[in-house]
């Protein structure tokens, strides 16, 4: 209880952290060893649970915990729509309902736990999981499939914020509002739980991911 809530967050996730972008399937993304096909399908799970968190924090977005937070600058769910029109083409709505482009057994369990127990404590951390990663290693990732795999800025905006300003100065704010809120005790532990259960289904997503590649994803019979 010491500790800022901002720091406990970092602190209590660390592991899971480190597990989850230490995945076989983000490591070979990130070191140019997997393809575009396996990023267009990681932003096909990304669809699906940002459509899942958005409908959440929409849910409680007047809870002490969450208005705070709750910046719908933030929000992905557009920019995931864009790119994946650049990645899959304008049909890929289809294509995910028929299986084409699958989504992973992961992604649908872990969109289930925040559609149907939308708490203020699994949202806020679940805000804080998703949209501070995006804000910090998702730059990260951006520049390398760029560079790895010829992936155009077109269909890269959802790693892109241009409506919040500085990055920095704004990831500074939001820790800030973190330490400014007022959980319980019960609550507190309630978040830092859900953080890095959070963590650990994008974990399983990554594992799925990992074991359906295979070239071009054939298992699933994709083409992209």
């Amino acid at each position: 209880m010491t500790l800022p809530l901002s720091e406990a967050l970092r602190h209590t996730t660390m592991e899971a952290h480190r597990d989850a972008e230490t995945s076989s399937f983000i490591s070979e993304l990130m070191e140019g060893r997997s393809c575009r096909a396996a990023f267009t399908m990681l932003a096909v799970q990304q669809l699906v649970i940002y459509e899942a968190l958005e409908a959440a924090v929409a849910k409680v977005a007047d809870h002490p915990l969450v208005a705070p937070l709750a910046d719908r600058r933030l929000d992905r769910v557009e920019s995931l729509r864009h790119d994946l029109t650049q990645l899959a083409g304008p049909d890929y709505r289809q294509r995910i309902l028929e299986g084409r482009l699958p989504v992973v057994p992961a992604t649908d369990a872990y969109a289930a736990v925040l559609t149907n127990d939308p708490t203020p404590e699994r949202v806020l951390a679940n805000h804080y999981v998703r949209y501070l990663g995006d804000l910090s290693g998702g730059q990260a990732i951006a520049a390398l499939v760029r560079r790895h795999y010829g992936i155009e800025a077109e269909a890269l905006t959802f790693y892109q914020f241009d409506g919040i300003g500085p990055v920095k100065p704004y990831k500074d704010g939001y820790r800030a509002a973190l330490d400014a809120l007022t959980p319980t005790t019960t609550e507190r532990a309630a978040i830092l739980d859900a953080a890095v259960e959070s963590f650990r289904l994008n974990e399983a997503v990554f594992a799925n991911l990992a074991g359906s590649r295979q070239p071009l994803h054939t298992r699933y019979a994709v083409a992209v």
